[in-house]
């Protein structure tokens, strides 16, 4: 059974000392596109991973690839 994470600010989940949990880059884009919209990585298939949409972007971190792409 996955462990149950509290909810911070933004729907996003804290790990159990108070961090705030980061996506990892093997997550698909179609998960993404649950949490983010149907336009996530427009033009991407749902099963790259956030990995290659941030190096693609050459960014980062998934709020650094959001930033950019507002």
């Amino acid at each position: 059974m996955a462990k149950k994470h509290q909810v911070g600010l933004d729907n996003r989940t804290r790990d159990n000392d108070g961090e705030i949990r980061q996506k990892r880059s093997d997550t698909q884009v179609k998960t993404l596109r649950k949490e983010y919209g149907e336009d996530f990585a427009k033009g991407h298939r749902g099963d790259t991973t956030l990995g290659t949409i941030l190096k693609d972007n050459k960014v980062d971190t998934l709020r650094q690839y959001l930033k950019k792409n507002k």
